[in-house]
């Protein structure tokens, strides 16, 4: 069997966020790609990559998937964090591409293959008002796409106060517009009840809080929702108040979608098993790859829980073909995420999902079927671009604290 080599990191994008990795081997012109890429920390895991993991790898055979994933599990002791999971999560991808390649079959037909024709997605719209939200959510049902999320501006809009009306103390720390909860709570549902009076009751809609509220919140927001029929609320909760979501589950039938800043396996597996949630949105290479993410799916379909891989604006071509294939081969599949990349980007990335329709496709060829052209992966580089630091958002409450995520 093919032994490796080498391991490359490749960055790419504007702004170096994306990381590529390439395993290569000791067969001519056989190689693998995978997804390493982490939006805020890209050198962290890139060393992560080189210093510690490649090293361990020179010289395995890559046949063996499932031994290789769980020695680098542990390879830095401490395990379960989230750049070390991405670091083995673009390994564990580039695995999976050698082994298509060498069967001469897609990875989705490793995974035992198709469950259907293909993997609908729910897009994301955004407005500043009532208006622009229902043009544009009107605008991606008429594309086809069969779920539509409904935000109000950004993420937390709706419940933002403006500076002159935020009630401040004396010396408030900035003047920035400040996140409110019950203006939250209080806008959302209008938001849904203006959308449910001009769309009709059959579209399927979703919403975003992306963990902005306090728990006890978040079960008021979830219950005010239930006449809307969401298809789900999106991260209403933050990784370290998942407990509440049993409060959640005894007060309404507001499905629940969950996961998006998820790396231990402790915070989906009691979610799960419990059927606290319906939709898991673990990314993919941040739960470690397609070897873990396979038996997150299959353990959501012995307790009826559905897959939605978290996708989002930061994310590259080949993570988002690993969904793809897993989307393609698991029966517990509900909903994947939609992502659009820029022309170039998609030049970069030759075979890459083609997503139309509000469908994405796959396509037939050995392995991911994705590739890299690294020439021009590496002109999308701009240095400037590279060297700015990119933190979170800074969202604050009135009084100055910081609001979660």
């Amino acid at each position: 069997m093919a032994k490796i080599t080498e391991v490359r990191c490749i960055r790419t994008r504007i702004n170096g966020t994306w990381t590529i990795v390439k395993v290569l081997t000791d067969q001519p012109g056989l190689y693998g790609i995978g997804s390493a890429s982490d939006h805020y920390h890209p050198k962290a895991v890139i060393d992560t990559i080189e210093d510690l993991i490649a090293p361990q790898l020179i010289g395995r055979d890559v046949a063996q998937i499932e031994n290789i994933w769980q020695t680098m599990y542990s390879v830095a002791y401490w395990r379960n964090g989230a750049l070390t999971n991405t670091a083995l999560g673009g390994i564990d991808m580039a695995l999976w591409d050698i082994k298509g390649k060498e069967a001469n079959l897609p990875v989705y037909q490793l995974l035992g293959g198709a469950c259907r024709s293909a993997v609908p997605c729910y897009a994301h719209a955004g407005g500043a008002d009532i208006d622009s939200l229902e043009q544009e959510i009107r605008m991606y049902l008429e594309e086809g796409y069969p779920v539509v999320r409904c935000q109000l501006g950004g993420y937390g809009g709706g419940g933002f106060v403006p500076p002159e009306k935020a009630v401040r103390p004396r010396n408030a720390w900035g003047q920035q517009p400040a996140f409110d909860d019950e203006a939250y709570i209080r806008m959302i549902p209008e938001m849904f009840e203006a959308l449910r009076s001009r769309l009709g009751p059959e579209p399927k809609l979703t919403h975003d809080v992306h963990e902005h509220l306090r728990p006890q919140s978040a079960v008021t927001l979830s219950k005010r929702l239930e006449p809307y029929d969401l298809f789900f609320l999106e991260d209403v909760l933050s990784p370290e108040q998942i407990a509440w979501f049993r409060l959640i589950r005894e007060q309404c039938t507001t499905p629940q979608a969950m996961g998006e800043l998820f790396v231990n396996p402790q915070e989906w597996l009691p979610l799960i098993s419990e059927r606290l949630i319906d939709y898991i949105r673990v990314r993919v290479s941040k739960a470690g790859g397609i070897t873990p993410c396979r038996k997150i799916a299959a353990l959501c379909e012995a307790f009826g829980v559905n897959t939605a891989w978290q996708e989002g604006g930061d994310n590259d071509p080949v993570n988002q073909m690993a969904a793809v294939h897993l989307d393609m081969a698991s029966w517990s599949f509900g909903i994947q995420e939609e992502n659009h990349f820029r022309s170039e980007e998609y030049d970069a990335f030759p075979g890459h999902a083609v997503l139309e329709g509000g469908h994405l496709y796959a396509n037939d060829a050995p392995g991911l079927g994705i590739d890299i052209h690294e020439e021009r992966a590496t002109a999308l580089l701009d240095p400037a671009e590279v060297a700015r630091p990119r933190p979170a958002a800074e969202d604050r409450r009135a009084d100055g604290s910081v609001v979660r995520p």
